[in-house]
């Protein structure tokens, strides 16, 4: 086996990856499932999520949401034309998805408008430092960090765990059916975009770390790949935690007031 990596197996099969990539994904698995079965998605599936929790999220998880093009804007300026294999795969799919990203901002937005917050509310939006800790995670690592754990940490987890959690959301129909008919489309098409069981952005993220990293990293190299997909994780829980202890210290208005039955909070 040599050092350079080129995959030959199916993108969406994890055993088509180094082993010590394997493993890193496997050993973070046990975080990403405490971002996917967090007590927030479910209240939004099943439409109980309080109006003051979901404003609280979808202000908080903006910054996020809004600089995602920014932090993958950061990474292409790391490369140079024709470096090598994996930094030409990664150009390509930075370009492309760049654009992709800011198409998503401009959905949120839509989803926000369904509880009365304008573009301006989510700028302007305070009180949201524990929600917008992924955001500065996210800027942190692509800046200082290599290509490779930078987008380990934002294209593979971040992109990953959402496209996950948001099938939770979709699993059924209720949060939708919820919605005035008039907004519906508008208000679910980012949930539904990331909702796509065959999306491909994470695993491309994956072949780009393993591109860039080869078979037989140094084993510094797959400790920070590792550390910075699960730091990802946990900035990631620490703002669902946030949003949902809104619901037990903020203003309930009139639509929450047939939610008031709330599981435990995760454990940060």
């Amino acid at each position: 086996m040599t050092q350079a990596f080129r995959r030959t197996g199916a993108l969406k099969d994890l055993s088509s990856y180094p082993l010590w990539l394997q493993s890193v994904v496997a050993g973070t698995d046990r975080d990403k499932k405490r971002v996917v079965d967090h007590e927030l998605f479910a209240l939004i599936r099943d439409a109980r999520l309080p109006k003051v929790a979901m404003r609280k999220f979808l202000t908080g998880a903006w910054p996020t949401i809004e600089q995602f093009p920014q932090f993958m804007a950061m990474n292409l300026k790391k490369l140079s034309v024709g470096d090598s294999p994996g930094e030409d795969l990664a150009r390509r799919y930075l370009i492309h998805n760049i654009r992709v990203e800011q198409k998503h901002a401009e959905h949120w937005v839509d989803w926000a408008r369904s509880v009365d917050l304008s573009l301006d509310d989510l700028k302007r939006a305070d009180n949201i430092e524990g929600l917008s800790a992924l955001a500065h995670w996210c800027w942190y690592v692509c800046d200082r960090a290599s290509l490779a754990v930078a987008i380990a940490a934002t294209n593979y987890a971040v992109e990953g765990v959402t496209g996950e959690w948001s099938c939770v959301i979709c699993s059924k129909s209720t949060y939708a059916d919820s919605l005035p008919e008039e907004i519906r489309g508008p208000a679910t098409r980012w949930l539904r975009l990331h909702a796509e069981y065959d999306d491909n952005h994470p695993w491309e993220a994956l072949e780009i770390v393993a591109t860039l990293l080869g078979h037989r990293p140094a084993p510094a190299d797959i400790e920070a790949v590792r550390r910075a997909i699960r730091s990802t994780y946990v900035y990631f829980e620490m703002g669902l935690n946030h949003a949902v202890a809104e619901m037990l210290h903020g203003s309930f208005d009139e639509t929450a007031s047939n939610a008031s039955t709330l599981g435990a909070l995760d454990a940060a």
